[in-house]
């Protein structure tokens, strides 16, 4: 009955992972536009952060972003379990980040440093589980380093402690987001476990979705900086996986109006001043490829007054060929 709930909630084969800073609500919505079933994923949720500021953007939710896993960090069972009772009135799906690299969540004993502690973990994944009514999933890495690859018993671990998915970077910790997601691991975790498990790292195309499963023999991939300027992705990802047909990618044309929707869902949610700024990090991704984007993209990245902001995306739509005329003012 349990694996069924969560069948449910990943029958498309997709998930959009999470990203701090990145798979905002806006974000979450564009992807959503695009894709009906996939499963949404929220930033990275601190526990500690939640237990004193309930009121935050990060738990703003439409009714059309079901499914969604509300993913939430932390090392104290009480306030993991508080997180969970607060974040299920949300959440289809509750997830634990047990796969963090970044320096300022492993020193606190979040994120991938829970490998090293995988009692700890279990009893995290229980604490949830205590707040919840809702299916517990876990995201993590390979291992802490190579030398400490400890998936597959980790793996097995959460799973007996009542976590009902498993979402898996095929990297250590120690490698960060650099060198090749090692996919192939990821089948003896598969083989090892009885919960579904979805793959993760490198799944930038349709082509790598495709040899990531078969490498894997994963239930599905999560995709995250793949979307990065193409929220289409997960859409043709999934489509792909249940009728074999290849949609297109987007033209330069159609990224560039997903990305002024991008900017003014941001402006709405935001304001102004803060979405321009906070905007300048997906700039690079939605017009890499075209001709002198690192000029470009130097003009975007300073820029602060909207209508210019517009001026120059209009331009690049109707000069693209050309674009090192790019007037720099």
């Amino acid at each position: 009955m349990q694996q069924n709930r969560v069948s449910k909630l990943i029958q498309s084969k997709v998930s959009l992972a999470p990203m701090a800073g990145i798979t905002d609500y806006v974000l979450r919505s564009l992807v959503r536009k695009y894709s009906k079933e996939a499963l949404l994923t929220t930033e990275m949720i601190s526990s500690e952060f939640l237990a004193q500021n309930v009121q935050t953007e990060i738990t703003k939710l439409d009714e059309n972003h079901h499914p969604i896993s509300y993913q939430i960090c932390g090392h104290k069972p009480h306030l993991m379990k508080y997180s969970a009772e607060y974040l299920s009135q949300f959440a289809d799906m509750i997830d634990i980040n047990m796969g963090c690299p970044v320096n300022k969540v492993v020193k606190g004993q979040d994120g991938c440093a829970l490998m090293r502690t995988p009692e700890l973990a279990a009893d995290l994944v229980k604490a949830v589980k205590d707040g919840t009514n809702k299916p517990v999933s876990v995201k993590f890495r390979l291992g802490y380093t190579q030398d400490e690859m400890n998936y597959i018993e980790f793996g097995q671990k959460m799973q007996e402690a009542g976590a009902e998915f498993i979402t898996i970077h095929a990297r250590t910790r120690s490698q960060f987001y650099s060198g090749k997601a090692d996919w192939a691991k990821i089948k003896l975790l598969k083989e090892n476990v009885d919960i579904p498990v979805f793959a993760n790292g490198d799944i930038t195309s349709l082509e790598a979705a495709a040899e990531c499963l078969e490498l894997s023999q994963a239930d599905g991939v999560a995709i995250g900086r793949g979307i990065l300027g193409d929220p289409t992705l997960i859409h043709r990802i999934a489509h792909f996986f249940k009728t074999g047909e290849k949609l297109p990618e987007p033209d330069l044309f159609e990224k560039l109006e997903i990305m002024k929707l991008h900017l003014d869902e941001e402006i709405k949610l935001r304001g102004e001043n803060v979405a321009i700024k906070f905007f300048r990090k997906f700039y690079p991704y939605y017009i890499a490829g075209i001709r002198n984007a690192s000029k470009i993209r130097g003009v975007l990245v300073v820029e602060e007054n909207y209508n210019k902001i517009l001026e120059y995306i209009e331009y690049i739509k109707k000069e693209n060929n050309t674009a090192d005329k790019i007037l720099i003012s």
